[in-house]
């Protein structure tokens, strides 16, 4: 018997550190339960600006405010929980960050400090949610005002003509003798959307289809929570906003809107017009294994107006299946199959027009995504045109290679903002095969919709 309860009492010993373990679970587990967890940090630098992008498991609401001496950006997560996975400091190479920590500011807070070389004019922070990731604060630093002058260094690369079977070249009609846009435009930029029924080129309207913060440690008057909605306060505290979509155009977000609708409400409503480029009769350019550009740029294409759809937008698609938009088909003259995918957008009055390409150069070198506006064209498609480029690059993580001015067909002779993007190079070996599979085209329409919603959130 003694035996027996001297075995009894090891095991009893034995399972006290687990109970402890178990009740220490269930403590945290009910601490965070209801709280979103910070489950990524990512950095994103290019020429023209650097972009961090916080990845929380649901929409979270947010404070914002500036420190001086050094500069830096304050970002206080709201209902959060820092996962024990995200590194707690981010050194960066960038010309407009120097360093980037995060921590546990208290129990129900995550604190981003960004110490920065742009003062308080150059950098915007706002919400964005939706996709694979169901709630991200993004933070801009850089060039946010005329982002389309920097000069990036990549390769000098001009795309050759498209061959394009049974047709004629258009290169003159689509752009100037200087310009690198590739096959994109040249030839029939195959989509199908006209206004007629029962013909594939009617629109279809898409409905329901340096010094550092104790961060970790107890919240201090001089950094304050940042309670109050876009106030200045004196001395070393800057200026502190609540959800507050800060930067170039000063918008703010009040306090007491969800992050998620603050990121969608000027999607919701708006009127889109989605070009996959090429089709039918035209390829496009064709890939080392033979991946067609018309064929990615429709994938992509479908996939985006899933998402705006789902996000309250009403979008025209110039094609929904391999062929011409033009009525004429095939018999169409190059100006004309790209005046029917301008007339989808203005006949609709969409609020704007976006044309969707591969880019491709002789060279399996070239590497990139770019984005482009008409050259006379208004401010808002050159920031349309920015915004849905890095909206591409956060996702599929390509080489940034700036927002240039054009004079291409689709966006020269549309009535609103227009823009078209070269989402990567078909030519290119890794990004022919990142953007032939089911993964990368999910994840560049995810891009595009970001720029979108950045654009007119």
């Amino acid at each position: 018997m003694k035996r027996v309860l001297f075995l009894l009492s090891v095991i009893a010993v034995m399972l006290l550190p687990m109970a402890g373990v178990s009740a220490a679970d269930s403590d945290f587990s009910e601490r965070v339960s209801g709280m979103a967890e910070i489950t990524a940090v990512r950095v994103n630098s290019g020429a023209d600006k650097i972009r961090i992008v916080v990845d929380a498991s649901k929409p979270v609401r947010y404070t914002t405010m500036t420190l001086k001496n050094p500069d830096r950006v304050i970002v206080d997560i709201q209902g959060a929980w820092l996962a024990a996975k995200v590194k707690r400091q981010i050194s960066v190479d960038s010309r407009f960050v120097n360093d980037i920590r995060i921590g546990q500011f208290n129990k129900n807070t995550v604190r981003v400090v960004v110490e920065n070389k742009v003062g308080s004019n150059n950098y915007k922070v706002f919400p964005l949610a939706g996709g694979p990731v169901p709630g991200r604060v993004v933070l801009d630093f850089g060039n946010l005002n005329d982002s389309s002058k920097t000069v990036i260094a990549t390769p000098d690369v001009k795309k050759p003509a498209a061959t394009k079977p049974n047709t004629s070249s258009s290169s003159s009609v689509q752009k100037n003798p200087s310009e690198t846009k590739p096959t994109s435009q040249t030839g029939k930029t195959s989509s199908a959307a006209q206004t007629q029924p029962v013909t594939p080129t009617k629109p279809a309207a898409t409905t329901p289809v340096s010094k550092s913060e104790d961060i970790d440690g107890p919240a201090k008057d001089a950094a304050g929570t940042g309670s109050q909605t876009a106030g200045n306060t004196s001395g070393d505290k800057g200026q502190t906003n609540s959800n507050t979509n800060t930067g170039n155009d000063g918008a703010i977000i009040s306090d007491d809107t969800d992050a998620d609708i603050a990121a969608l409400n000027g999607v919701k409503g708006k009127k889109i017009t989605i070009d996959a480029g090429h089709g039918g009769n035209d390829s496009g350019a064709i890939g080392p294994t033979g991946v067609m550009e018309k064929t990615v740029t429709l994938r992509i294409a479908n996939e985006l107006r899933r998402l705006l759809v789902a996000e309250g937008a009403t979008v025209y698609m110039t094609r929904t299946t391999d062929t011409e938009v033009s009525p004429k088909g095939a018999n169409a003259s190059d100006i004309e199959e790209l005046q029917a995918r301008c007339d989808v957008a203005n006949n609709t009055k969409s609020d704007i027009f976006l044309s969707i390409h591969m880019d491709s150069f002789s060279s399996g070198a070239a590497k990139g995504t770019t984005g482009y506006y008409y050259s006379l064209g208004s401010k808002r498609s050159r920031d349309l045109a920015d915004k849905v480029r890095q909206g591409v690059i956060d996702q599929i993580g390509t080489q940034s290679r700036g927002t240039q001015s054009c004079n291409f067909y689709v966006v020269k002779h549309t009535d609103m903002p227009a823009t078209l993007v070269e989402v990567a190079f078909i030519s290119n070996p890794q990004e022919e095969q990142l953007l032939n599979s089911e993964d990368g085209i999910k994840k560049a329409a995810q891009g595009i919709a970001d720029g979108i919603a950045d654009y007119f959130g």
